[in-house]
C-alpha cells in the first residue's frame, strides 16, 4: 500500500508543477477542484469505513466464511454477485466492503463476482439508464451482468482459487488492506 501512496503522491506533484509551469493558475484551479471534491466525497469515505469496520466487528469470521467463502461454492458467488450490484456509489464504498468480506474469509470467486457485480450491475443508475438509454438497452444489460458477473467468480475461483483459499489471509503484506 506503501508503494501505490507513493507512486499516486509522485504523479499528484507532477501534474501539480506542471499545471503551475503552465501559468494562468491551473494549479490553484485544480487544487480548488480537488478540495471541492473531497468535501463532497468525505462524508461517503467516513460512512463506507465504518460500514466496513463495524461488519467485521458484527460479523462473524465462521457466518462470512459459511455464506461467502471458498466453500460456499456457486451458492456464495450468486450472493456476492448479487450484493455487489446491489451497493451503491463508487469505489469509495465498494472496495472497503469488499476488502474487510475478504479479509474476514470471503472466498477469491466470490470477491471477484462482487466487485464484478458492482461494476456491471449499477442498480443506484438504474433509472438514469432507463431515461437515457431506454427499457430494452437497459434490461439486456443487467441481464448480461447478472450471467457475467458470476461467470467472473466461477472463473477467478477455478483458474486462481486454489491460491487464496483462505481469503486475503493468504495475502502478503503488501495486499493487505485493513
Amino acid at each position: 500500500m506503501l508503494i501505490a501512496t507513493l507512486i499516486m503522491g509522485l504523479f499528484a506533484l507532477t501534474l501539480l508543477v506542471i499545471g503551475y509551469q503552465k501559468g494562468g493558475g491551473r494549479n490553484i484551479e485544480g487544487l480548488t477542484f480537488a478540495y471541492s471534491t473531497l468535501i463532497n466525497i468525505l462524508p461517503l469515505l467516513i460512512f463506507a469505513f465504518i460500514i466496513a469496520g463495524m461488519a467485521q466487528t458484527l460479523i462473524p469470521r465462521e457466518t462470512i466464511a459459511e455464506w461467502l467463502g471458498a466453500k460456499s461454492g456457486l451458492t456464495g458467488i450468486f450472493i456476492g454477485a448479487f450484493v455487489g450490484s446491489m451497493v451503491p456509489g463508487g469505489p469509495f464504498v465498494s472496495l472497503p466492503i469488499a476488502a474487510v468480506m475478504f479479509k474476514s474469509g470471503a472466498g477469491l470467486g466470490t470477491m471477484v463476482a462482487f466487485i464484478t457485480g458492482w461494476s456491471m450491475g449499477g442498480i443506484g443508475r438504474l433509472m438514469m439508464e432507463v431515461g437515457i438509454l431506454g427499457w430494452r438497452f437497459t434490461t439486456i444489460r443487467i441481464i448480461c451482468s447478472f450471467i457475467f458477473a458470476p461467470l467472473a467468480g466461477v472463473i477467478a475461483q477455478a483458474l486462481f482459487g486454489g491460491l487464496w483459499a483462505d481469503g486475503a489471509q493468504g495475502f502478503s503484506a503488501d495486499w493487505r488492506i485493513f
